[in-house]
Protein backbone atom coordinates (compact mmCIF):
# COMPACT_ATOMS: atom_id res chain seq x y z
CA UNK A 1 0.00 0.00 0.00
CA UNK A 2 0.86 3.46 -0.47
CA UNK A 3 3.10 5.17 2.89
CA UNK A 4 3.45 8.32 1.34
CA UNK A 5 1.46 11.58 1.19
CA UNK A 6 2.15 14.52 -0.41
CA UNK A 7 0.37 18.39 0.00
CA UNK A 8 0.39 19.41 -3.59
CA UNK A 9 -1.05 22.42 -3.25
CA UNK A 10 1.43 23.26 -0.56
CA UNK A 11 4.67 23.51 -3.51
CA UNK A 12 2.57 25.53 -5.90
CA UNK A 13 1.10 27.84 -3.51
CA UNK A 14 4.31 28.65 -1.37
CA UNK A 15 8.16 28.84 -1.68
CA UNK A 16 9.66 26.37 0.70
CA UNK A 17 12.37 27.94 2.60
CA UNK A 18 13.32 25.54 4.94
CA UNK A 19 12.05 22.09 5.71
CA UNK A 20 11.94 19.71 9.17
CA UNK A 21 10.71 16.38 10.15
CA UNK A 22 8.86 15.80 13.21
CA UNK A 23 6.90 12.68 14.61
CA UNK A 24 3.18 13.11 15.29
CA UNK A 25 0.99 11.68 18.17
CA UNK A 26 -1.04 9.20 16.86
CA UNK A 27 -4.25 6.63 17.67
CA UNK A 28 -4.09 3.27 16.59
CA UNK A 29 -6.69 3.99 14.03
CA UNK A 30 -4.87 6.68 12.27
CA UNK A 31 -2.02 4.90 12.13
CA UNK A 32 -3.80 2.04 10.19
CA UNK A 33 -5.32 4.47 7.86
CA UNK A 34 -2.05 5.46 7.13
CA UNK A 35 -1.08 1.76 6.37
CA UNK A 36 -4.19 1.45 3.93
CA UNK A 37 -3.64 4.22 2.25
CA UNK A 38 -6.88 6.12 3.81
CA UNK A 39 -5.03 9.99 4.29
CA UNK A 40 -5.98 13.59 2.84
CA UNK A 41 -3.49 16.71 3.63
CA UNK A 42 -4.69 18.92 1.05
CA UNK A 43 -6.21 21.64 3.23
CA UNK A 44 -3.87 20.82 6.25
CA UNK A 45 -1.63 23.42 8.30
CA UNK A 46 0.57 23.55 11.10
CA UNK A 47 0.01 25.99 14.04
CA UNK A 48 1.99 26.70 17.04
CA UNK A 49 -0.24 27.03 20.27
CA UNK A 50 1.32 27.68 23.85
CA UNK A 51 4.81 26.61 22.44
CA UNK A 52 3.37 23.59 20.96
CA UNK A 53 3.32 22.37 17.50
CA UNK A 54 -0.10 21.13 16.22
CA UNK A 55 -1.41 19.87 13.03
CA UNK A 56 -4.61 20.63 11.68
CA UNK A 57 -6.89 20.01 8.90
CA UNK A 58 -5.28 16.84 8.18
CA UNK A 59 -8.10 14.11 7.24
CA UNK A 60 -8.11 10.27 7.96
CA UNK A 61 -11.02 8.26 5.94
CA UNK A 62 -13.01 5.96 7.35
CA UNK A 63 -12.16 6.74 11.07
CA UNK A 64 -14.10 7.58 14.16
CA UNK A 65 -12.76 11.04 14.42
CA UNK A 66 -11.23 12.15 11.16
CA UNK A 67 -9.68 15.77 11.75
CA UNK A 68 -8.75 15.14 14.92
CA UNK A 69 -5.84 17.65 15.60
CA UNK A 70 -2.57 16.18 16.39
CA UNK A 71 0.71 17.24 18.54
CA UNK A 72 3.69 17.07 16.24
CA UNK A 73 7.07 16.25 18.20
CA UNK A 74 9.86 18.36 17.70
CA UNK A 75 12.60 19.47 19.94
CA UNK A 76 12.02 22.53 21.98
CA UNK A 77 15.01 24.60 20.20
CA UNK A 78 13.60 23.87 16.94
CA UNK A 79 9.87 24.71 17.95
CA UNK A 80 11.53 28.02 19.40
CA UNK A 81 13.53 28.58 15.89
CA UNK A 82 10.05 27.57 13.98
CA UNK A 83 8.16 30.67 16.40
CA UNK A 84 11.20 33.33 15.39
CA UNK A 85 10.90 32.37 11.99
CA UNK A 86 6.73 32.28 11.69
CA UNK A 87 6.70 35.61 13.31
CA UNK A 88 8.87 37.23 10.66
CA UNK A 89 5.79 38.15 9.14
CA UNK A 90 4.97 36.34 5.86
CA UNK A 91 5.97 32.80 6.50
CA UNK A 92 3.61 30.20 7.59
CA UNK A 93 4.42 26.30 8.71
CA UNK A 94 3.01 23.70 6.12
CA UNK A 95 3.27 20.24 6.02
CA UNK A 96 4.67 18.59 2.95
CA UNK A 97 4.62 15.16 3.15
CA UNK A 98 3.17 12.10 5.47
CA UNK A 99 5.19 9.01 5.74
CA UNK A 100 6.16 6.09 7.37
CA UNK A 101 9.73 5.24 8.94
CA UNK A 102 10.99 1.91 10.59
CA UNK A 103 6.85 1.91 11.93
CA UNK A 104 6.54 5.36 12.61
CA UNK A 105 4.20 8.08 11.62
CA UNK A 106 6.74 11.26 10.42
CA UNK A 107 5.39 14.43 9.10
CA UNK A 108 8.32 16.99 7.17
CA UNK A 109 6.63 20.34 7.65
CA UNK A 110 8.31 23.57 5.72
CA UNK A 111 8.59 27.02 6.39
CA UNK A 112 7.05 28.59 3.31
CA UNK A 113 6.71 32.17 2.50
CA UNK A 114 3.22 32.91 0.13
CA UNK A 115 3.97 32.74 -4.21
CA UNK A 116 2.02 35.90 -5.78
CA UNK A 117 -0.36 34.98 -9.02
CA UNK A 118 2.98 35.58 -11.23
CA UNK A 119 5.09 32.95 -9.69
CA UNK A 120 2.54 30.45 -9.55
CA UNK A 121 2.13 31.11 -13.64
CA UNK A 122 5.89 30.76 -14.00
CA UNK A 123 6.24 27.82 -12.31
CA UNK A 124 2.90 26.57 -14.37
CA UNK A 125 5.08 27.34 -17.77
CA UNK A 126 8.23 25.65 -16.42
CA UNK A 127 6.12 22.52 -15.72
CA UNK A 128 4.69 22.69 -19.15
CA UNK A 129 8.46 23.00 -20.84
CA UNK A 130 9.54 20.40 -18.63
CA UNK A 131 6.84 18.09 -19.79
CA UNK A 132 7.03 19.09 -23.59
CA UNK A 133 10.95 18.14 -23.39
CA UNK A 134 10.37 14.75 -21.65
CA UNK A 135 7.66 14.07 -24.52
CA UNK A 136 10.53 15.23 -26.80
CA UNK A 137 12.52 13.22 -25.62
CA UNK A 138 10.46 9.96 -25.67
CA UNK A 139 9.95 10.39 -29.06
Amino acid sequence: MKTEFYNKKARFDYEIIESLEAGIVLTGEEIKAIRSGRVSMTASYAKIINDEVFWLGGNFLGISVPDRTKKLLLNRNQIKRFIGKTQEGGITLIPLKLYLKKGKAKIELGLGRGKKKYDKRESLKRKDQEREVARKVKL
